[in-house]
This record gives structure tokens, sequence and C-alpha cells, in this order.
């Protein structure tokens, strides 16, 4: 089973400057725990919870408890102290929101979903088709998907095993076309000399290499292009598995035994963030907001495994083709 096959389809998602009390009462209204934050070109910025309105530390808990056990008495007005909170200043999706986020394409396996769960300790992950999100696959989901899939697994035949038919066919035809051939001189022939030929001629022929350069530039560009969104789906598709992340810290442990002060974990297309990595060669400090697919992946494995340890992680831009942010590249550091 895939991803588009156990997602909700209906999203219910908030906007980065949607007012907390906004982003509660949604909750509430669609009875989720969670929702996506997403910009107005559908990708994720960051996912608000019921824990990230509540407040994390014991500080944050105990000044929104009241407020929060308000909204959630059915009919009941709101505090009006939280009210006054929420007025000055006003906090937003934007200031509680967890990021990066964890994502997944269409054709996802569901057992692959569940592994990054489990990894992650998340509840749920959107699913992405061209940089929109189109879906959201929770626990839920999975446990129904997968109960379903038991139930309508048919029972082992007696005494032989399910046959799997498979079939292919593959042609290939060769083209071969003749029109306009030239034949080939004569061995020992002079070739006949070319007369009759003007200045405009030559100038066609210039003109005529002027445009296959340009179409053929043109054509390299959107080469370019192709490729870089076909790198880009990879990246989002691809998951970092446990075994994957532990090669990459062996890497960077030969690194550091070479004398090296960083290792770079991943290069990527700036097109892989959010912004187009406008924020990561500013730099601001809300850069790690902007990763997806498997950077964001690897920041929160960073996040999780070895900032504890006195790692860093640092982004820069790698490159600037037409003076852009081209590749970028994280790299994990050991040193001040």
């Amino acid at each position: 089973m895939q991803a588009q096959e156990v997602m909700t389809r209906a999203v219910v998602a908030v906007a980065p400057d949607t007012p907390l009390e906004a982003v509660a009462r949604t909750l509430l209204e669609h009875g989720v725990s969670a929702v996506p934050v997403v910009d107005d070109k559908g990708a994720v910025l960051g996912m608000v919870s019921e824990g990230d309105l509540i407040g994390r530390s014991d500080a944050e808990r105990v000044a929104r408890r009241d407020w929060w056990l308000t909204l959630l008495a059915e009919g009941e007005a709101l505090h009006p102290d939280f009210l006054a909170t929420l007025r000055l200043p006003r906090r937003t999706a934007r200031d509680v929101m967890a990021a990066p986020v964890v994502t997944v394409g269409e054709t996802a396996e569901a057992r692959d979903i569940a592994a990054l769960l489990a990894l992650h300790r998340i509840k749920r992950v959107p699913v992405m088709h061209d940089g929109k999100i189109v879906g959201i696959v929770s626990r839920a989901d999975l446990l129904r998907a997968f109960a379903a899939e038991a139930e309508a697994a048919p029972a082992p035949a007696e005494g032989g095993t399910m046959a799997r038919l498979l079939g292919a066919a593959v042609a290939r035809l060769d083209h071969h076309n003749h029109h306009g051939a030239v034949a080939a001189p004569a061995p020992g022939a002079k070739p006949a000399p070319d007369t009759g030929f003007t200045a405009a001629d030559f100038a066609t022929l210039d003109a005529r290499f002027v445009q296959h350069e340009s179409d053929r530039r043109a054509a390299d560009r959107r080469a370019a292009t192709d490729q870089r969104r076909a790198t880009v789906a990879a990246l989002i598709d691809h998951h970092i598995a446990a075994g994957e992340w532990r090669a990459l810290l062996q890497k960077a442990r030969a690194a550091a035994e070479n004398g090296a002060k960083d290792f770079l974990l991943l290069r990527f297309p700036s097109d892989l963030c959010s912004d187009g990595g406008r924020a990561i060669n500013a730099p601001l400090p809300d850069w790690p907001h902007t990763l997806r697919g498997e950077a964001a992946e690897i920041y929160l494995g960073w996040e999780r495994d070895l900032k504890p340890r006195g790692f860093h992680l640092t982004a820069r831009v790698m490159d600037f083709p037409g003076g852009k942010p081209g590749d970028i590249g994280l790299f994990l550091g050991w040193t001040e």
C-alpha cells in the first residue's frame, strides 16, 4: 500500500500568520490534534499540534493551561486573560510551529511511513506532490490500512503456494531515414568548386549557427531544470534509514581522523528549500524551517542524536548559477 491509498485527502491546514486563537479553534472544530502550516503555494512550512499550543516547558504549560482548558469546555467563551495575551503581542502559527517537517511522496510505502513515524517519534506526515501538500498520513490511517489489509488477505492454500504471474513485453524498433542522403565522391575525385555564393548566403549560415546555439542552450537549460526537479522529487521521497545515518557518521569520523573540521552530510538543490534557499543565503536564524525532504530528516537526526553531544550543523550555498542560490550543503562540524 502506498501513501496515496491510505492518506486523508481533506487536509485541514493553517497559514503561517494565523493567530493561535484561530489555530486552537481549528483543531477543536475539526477534531484533529495537529495541523500543517502551509504557504500560499501549498508548501509545508511546519506543524502545529496541541502540545505546541499548550507548551513544552513547565512554565509554558502553567501560562497556557487555563485558556486551553477553557477552549476544551464546549460552548464556553475564551478567558479574558487569554484574549489579552493574544492581542499584545499576538502570537501566530509561525511562532510555535515545529519545523522542519518530515514529508513523504504519494508513492511512499505504508510500512516505510510507519518506520519514519517510529524513527522520528512523530504521529503524522504530510504527503506531497510537486511541492504541494495533497494529504496527511497519521498513525490512525496506517492502523486502519493494516487492519483492512489483514482482513482482506486470503488464507494460504493447503499443500501449495500462491503463484505470481509476471508479464513483460519489450519492443525495440530501429528507424532509419535515408531521405536527403548525399552520395560520397568517387575515390580521387576533386570536389567541384562552390560558385555563385553571396555575402547574404554567408550571413544566413551565420544566423543559422546562432539560432542553433541558442536552441541548444535553451535545451540545456530545460534539461538542467528537469534534472533539478527530478533531484528534488527524489530527495523528498528518499528517507534516511538507520543504516544510512550510521554510514554518514562513520564517514564524518573518518574525515575527523584525517584532520577535517567538518563533513558534508548532504548536497542538494536550493529548490528543496521552501524559499529557494534565500534564508540560508541571508543567513537568517530560521533557515532550518525551510528544509524539506531528506535535508529536513538530516537536520532532525542531528537535532535528535548529535546536537546534545556538542556537534553543530551549518548550511552554506555552494554555488550561484545565474546569480541565484544553486546547490546547498549541510555540514556537520565538531570545532568552534
